[in-house]
């Protein structure tokens, strides 16, 4: 086997096992970069764009998501509305912090509104089998866009989501309309 075909072989294989990695994306007339370490998930929901894994912070077991939903012009319900319903998706803990009132995002070109929540989570789709997740926290971005709200949704380890705060806000400061 020649030394080219060998490379690609590996790189293939690397891929295959890791994930593609992360690019920029488009959704509801913005543009976005997802940040470094951040790969691409497979997307098992019709109704998301895009997955990305979040390296799980040291002596977490599992990786966050970070899932990316437009559903259309006028659709995927009000601001309040999604803030409300992911706020719910948490169960408060035993020394877990009230879900943060949302607050706009400063410093990106678009507005974003951010939420966050901790304690344990509700996974799964709504109307489905849930799975309790003790110890988890959520990020999410609700940013305006041309054709309508795009949906950006952090959820993982409580300790995973605080160590990918900055890189997610960042994420949220690279969108842009077009």
């Amino acid at each position: 086997m020649n030394t080219a075909l060998a490379a690609t072989v590996v790189l293939f294989q690397l891929v295959s096992a890791h994930g593609a990695p992360a690019s920029a994306s488009t959704a509801g007339g913005l543009t976005w970069n997802a940040p470094k370490g951040w790969t691409v998930a497979p997307t098992g929901y019709s109704m998301r764009v895009v997955t990305y894994r979040v390296p799980p912070a040291g002596g977490d077991a599992e990786a966050g998501e970070v899932a990316v939903f437009f559903f259309g012009p006028g659709q995927g319900g009000g601001k309040q509305a999604n803030v409300d319903r992911w706020v719910r998706q948490f169960t408060p803990e035993k020394g877990s912090a009230a879900p943060g009132k949302p607050a706009v995002l400063t410093g990106a070109a678009v507005p974003v509104t951010i939420v966050t929540a901790e304690g344990t989570y509700a996974s799964g789709m709504p109307g489905g089998a849930l799975t309790p997740k003790p110890g988890w926290a959520l990020r999410g971005g609700i940013a305006e866009g041309p054709q309508g709200p795009v949906f950006f949704k952090m959820v993982g380890p409580k300790k995973t989501v605080l160590a990918a705060t900055p890189s997610f806000d960042a994420f949220l400061k690279t969108l842009k309309k077009g």
